[in-house]
C-alpha cells in the first residue's frame, strides 16, 4: 500500500524498518486513543514526523508506526505574534506557507526536516544568533500524555515545559518579520583550504547576529571538496561575508532572494540520495585554526580507510559557528544543561550503500568525534562536559552527554507523568 509505504519511509534506509502496520492519526482524540490501546497491550510503537533521524529505531519499529502526517495546518495569528504548526509537517512546508505572510519563525535549514523532531531535540536555525534556539521560540505546545490525556503545555506547567519530550501534535511559535534575505553556497577547491579556514576564523569576530555560516568538508572518490553556506536576515550582506567572498570558487551561487527560495535551494545539497546515513555530534567553543585543520585531517584519513569498501561512501564534516550569545535567548530547558557560554554543533556524518557496513560507519564516526574532541581540549577549550546535540548524536550515547546534570530530572518527570512507561515502548533517548 503506498500510504504504508510512506508511512514507514525515512531519509535515509538505514533509519527505516518494516513495522506491522502503520497508523495515521487525524485527531488528538485519535492519538490518544491510539496511546491508551499501545499501553495497555504494550506494544512497541514509534511515532515519525518527518522522518529525518538518522539513528535506527528513533522513530521506526517493527511494531505499530505512528504516522504524524495529518497533523499538517499552518495558522498565523497576527494578534499574539504566533504560529501554530501542525506536528507531522516539515520546515518547508510551513515557510511555504508563510512566505507571503511578512512573518517567519525560528525552525529547520533544510527541505524534509520535520517539525517534531528539530523541535523536541533543540533546533539550531538560520536565525539561531538573533533569537536563540527553536525550542526557546516555542509559546506554547499540545500534548498527548502517556495516560491518553491532552493537554496544551506552556511556560506555567514547570516540569512538561522543562522536559518538552512525548508526543506532541502542534507547536505554538513566536513569529519574526520576515523580509527577503541575502544567501546562496559556494563550493572550493581543496587548495583554497587556507583561505576558507582564515576566512571562518575571522567570522566568529564579526558579531552579526543577523549572519550564519556553516562551512562543510565533504571526502568522495579520493577527493576532498569545501562548501560554505551564507545566510544574512536582510536583502543585502552587510560585507559581513567578504573573507568568503574573496576566495576563488568553482560552484555555486549567491544572491537577494526569499527565505522560502533560500531553503529550496539548499535542498538537493544535503539530500541523502537514496544512501544510508549516520551522524555524529561533537561540541566545541570555537573553531580555531588548529582545530579547523583537525576537522579537515581527520575527514581526510577516515575518508580514504572507508572510501575502498563503498564506491558510494562520502564522509562529511559540518563547522557551523554562531553567535557567542545564541544561548541568552532562553531558559530552563532540559537540553543544555549550561547556558554560561557557547557551544556549536560541529557534525561528522557518513553516508554509504552497502548495508553490512553499517558498523564500521558507526566506529568510524565515534573515533573521529574521539579525536576532533581531544584536539578540542588540546586547543583549550573546555569541552568536557560540552552538551552534544541529541539530533547529531549517533546511537549509543549516554543521556549526560545530552542532557548533563538534567538527567536525574527528567527521569522523575518521566516516573511521574508516565509511572506505566508507555514512552518506553517507543525509541529515541531512553531515559
Amino acid at each position: 500500500m503506498p500510504e504504508y509505504s510512506f508511512d514507514i519511509e525515512h531519509a535515509a534506509p538505514s533509519s527505516t524498518k518494516a513495522s506491522a502496520c502503520s497508523v495515521e492519526p487525524g485527531s488528538v482524540k485519535d492519538m490518544s486513543e491510539i496511546l491508551h490501546i499501545l499501553g495497555s497491550t504494550q506494544m512497541p510503537f514509534a511515532v515519525k514526523g518527518g522522518g529525518h533521524a538518522t539513528n535506527p529505531g528513533f522513530s521506526s519499529t517493527r511494531g505499530i508506526q505512528i504516522a504524524m502526517r495529518r497533523f499538517n495546518e499552518t495558522k498565523v495569528n497576527s494578534a499574539s505574534g504566533t504560529v501554530e504548526v501542525g506536528a507531522g509537517l516539515t520546515w518547508d512546508q510551513v515557510y511555504a506557507t508563510l512566505a507571503l505572510t511578512g512573518v517567519n519563525v525560528v525552525g529547520g535549514r533544510m527541505t524534509g526536516v520535520g517539525i517534531a523532531g528539530l523541535m523536541l531535540g533543540g533546533g539550531y536555525s538560520y536565525k539561531t544568533s538573533q533569537y536563540g534556539l527553536a525550542l526557546d521560540n516555542i509559546a506554547g505546545y499540545e500534548l498527548v500524555l502517556p495516560n491518553g490525556t491532552v493537554i496544551c503545555v506552556t511556560s506555567n506547567d514547570d516540569d512538561l515545559w522543562f522536559g518538552l519530550r512525548g508526543i506532541v501534535t502542534k507547536f505554538i511559535l513566536k513569529s519574526h518579520p520576515q523580509s527577503d534575505i541575502w544567501g546562496g553556497f559556494l563550493f572550493y577547491a581543496e587548495n583554497q583550504l587556507d583561505a576558507v579556514k582564515n576566512a571562518l576564523v575571522e567570522f566568529q569576530q564579526k558579531n552579526d547576529t543577523k549572519a550564519s555560516v556553516g562551512v562543510s568538508l565533504s571526502y568522495s572518490s579520493g577527493q576532498l571538496s569545501l562548501l560554505s553556506l551564507f545566510f544574512y536576515d536582510g536583502p543585502t550582506s552587510s560585507g559581513v561575508f567578504g573573507d568568503f567572498l574573496a576566495i576563488p570558487t568553482t560552484g555555486g551561487n549567491v544572491s537577494t532572494m526569499s527565505f522560502f527560495d533560500l531553503i529550496q535551494n539548499m535542498g538537493p545539497l544535503f539530500g541523502t540520495n537514496g544512501l544510508r546515513q549516520f551522524c555524529e555530534s561533537i561540541p566545541v567553543i570555537h573553531y580555531s585554526p588548529a582545530l579547523f585543520d583537525t576537522f579537515v585531517n581527520q575527514t581526510k584519513l577516515w575518508g580514504a580507510r572507508l572510501s575502498p569498501l563503498d564506491k558510494n561512501m562520502t564522509l562529511s564534516s559540518a563547522l557551523e559557528p554562531f553567535d557567542k550569545g545564541l544561548f541568552s535567548h532562553g531558559s530552563g530547558s532540559a537540553y543544555l544543561p549550561d547556558r554560561s557560554h557557547a557551544v556549536f554543533p560541529s557534525v561528522v556524518t557518513a553516508q554509504w550503500s552497502n548495508a553490512s557496513l553499517d558498523e564500521t560507519m558507526a566506529i568510524a564516526l565515534r573515533n573521529m568525534s574521539k579525536t576532533i574532541n581531544a584536539a578540542a581540549l588540546a586547543d583549550g577549550q573546555n569541552v568536557s562536559h560540552a552538551a552534544a546535540y541529541g539530533n547529531y548524536a549517533l546511537f549509543g550515547r549516554p543521556l549526560e552527554d545530552l542532557y548533563g546534570g538534567n538527567v536525574e530530572r527528567l527521569r522523575k518527570i518521566r516516573a511521574a507523568i508516565g509511572p506505566e512507561d508507555v514512552m518506553g515502548l517507543a525509541g529515541g533517548w531512553k531515559f
